[in-house]
């Protein structure tokens, strides 16, 4: 990692090196915080979880080939040297907010209620046609995740895709620092986090704080169906580009037609120019990430045609709105996470699906004092689109159920998602298409496995 020695991390950490001052002059290869994915010559990050003490694993990382550690704690005779430092999880952001200093790397910061991880995904894949991009894997979205992946980025790499998740204020302010994002893009204002940020004028003031930490110019991208994100007018000068459906942007939806789970078919006026495509995976809201995808496209100087490729080629990732058929079942795995609004547009999805529509659903949690009305609001959804089934779990979902059963459709409610599992292969039948979605701490990727079967 060019320009990152452990003299170099010293010093933006304010830490104390501590052995061999003959290895300060040397560069790491990288940073790893799982003491089993260490490689020769990387940076260990010992952080002290709840279970678990990673300075416990020091001596074995060294074996392993690790050139140096970080440590909160003094070391009795190490293998090798240390950092000594007072918190390893403000060292990581000191180092990745060093570290993107040195790069020429373009960075895309993409943060939201809903969609953050489909746009990033949609971004990444069409800049992917004419760049070397890197993007955000798995959930690193965090004050830990984002920092490891902003020192993943290397000399080839050309653009960054980063998506940054928070919880409550402050948060964004703390990996905008870091980030120092080239390109804002905001996908919308929700219902989300509710328990930190009291409503959505909080979310939309904690979600905005990216714009403090922005370079200049910067290129911004929002949502102009957002009655918040419309507000924004102007960011340290720069005129944000606004997408819309239903509100007269300059880029927008002009036509779009479903193809069921299949995806969908869309035209999108951008300016004074039309642009269609055919975007692979379903859900009226991937429309939205599409035209964020072009306006960020056309950008960076792709054509058209380059785009289109790039949104034509998007593949769904585990969890995410990910579609496989098992037995004769079409399933539509999007247990990673849910709000009340990615429920809804998980909802809209199911209801284009063929056979019976089956929603299995479960807890929302970080929702604060409305989280059974929002939970009841989710079942209403579920009324109001038709779903057939809808399978309800959990102690908070009992509201779901209470909403889904003004509707037409057979509901069920399960305390456990033990005590479904144990039922769903006399519930669920060839035929079906189900949708899976809970807040990840319901573990419902568990239902997905049983359902590859």
């Amino acid at each position: 990692m060019k320009d990152l020695t452990l003299e170099q991390i010293e010093k933006c950490t304010g830490g104390v090196y501590i052995g061999d001052e003959s290895l300060k002059q040397k560069e790491i290869t990288g940073v790893e915080k799982d003491s089993r994915l260490i490689e020769e010559g990387f940076l260990y990050l010992p952080f002290v979880g709840a279970r678990v003490d990673g300075h416990d694993f020091i001596d074995q990382v060294f074996e392993k080939g690790a050139l140096a550690t970080l440590s909160e704690k003094d070391l009795e005779q190490p293998k090798g040297p240390y950092i000594k430092v007072n918190s390893v999880a403000q060292a990581l952001k000191d180092i990745a907010e060093y570290y993107r200093s040195t790069l020429d790397c373009k960075i895309i910061g993409i943060t939201g209620s809903v969609g953050k991880t489909s746009t990033k995904e949609i971004i990444a894949s069409v800049l992917s046609e004419k760049f070397d991009v890197l993007k955000t894997e798995g959930n690193y979205n965090n004050e830990i995740g984002m920092p490891l992946t902003i020192l993943k980025i290397r000399e080839h790499h050309q653009i960054a895709v980063i998506e940054m998740g928070i919880s409550g204020f402050e948060e964004m302010h703390r990996l905008a620092k870091v980030a120092r994002p080239d390109v804002c893009v905001i996908t919308n204002i929700g219902t989300c986090h509710l328990e930190n940020l009291g409503d959505r004028d909080g979310v939309f003031r904690a979600k905005t704080e990216m714009f403090d930490y922005a370079k200049n110019p910067c290129f911004v991208v929002l949502n102009g169906d957002d009655d918040k994100l419309i507000q924004v007018q102007d960011v340290h000068g720069n005129v944000p580009v606004f997408f819309g459906i239903e509100s007269n942007q300059a880029v927008k939806a002009t036509d779009y037609k479903a193809n069921g789970i299949m995806g969908t078919d869309v035209t999108i006026q951008y300016y004074d120019e039309v642009f269609q495509t055919r975007i692979p995976i379903p859900g009226f809201h991937m429309i939205y990430n599409a035209m964020a995808a072009l306006c960020i496209g056309v950008h960076f100087g792709m054509n058209f045609e380059e785009i289109d490729r790039g949104i034509r080629k998007l593949q769904a990732i585990s969890g995410r709105n990910n579609i496989f058929e098992n037995k004769g079942i079409v399933v539509i795995d999007d247990c990673y996470n849910a709000n009340p609004m990615s429920m809804e547009a998980s909802l809209k999805v199911l209801a284009n699906g063929s056979g019976r529509t089956v929603a299995i659903l479960g807890d929302m949690f970080e929702l604060g004092k409305d989280e059974e009305a929002l939970h009841y609001h989710v079942g209403r959804v579920a009324a109001r689109e038709q779903i057939d089934l809808v399978i309800c779990i959990g102690k908070l979902s009992v509201k779901i159920a209470e909403g889904a059963k003004t509707g037409d459709g057979e509901v069920l409610y399960f305390e456990t998602k033990d005590a479904f599992e144990n039922s769903m292969n006399q519930i669920l039948k060839e035929g079906d298409t189900v949708l899976v979605k809970a807040s990840n701490g319901m573990q419902f990727k568990t239902i997905v496995s049983k359902l590859k079967e």
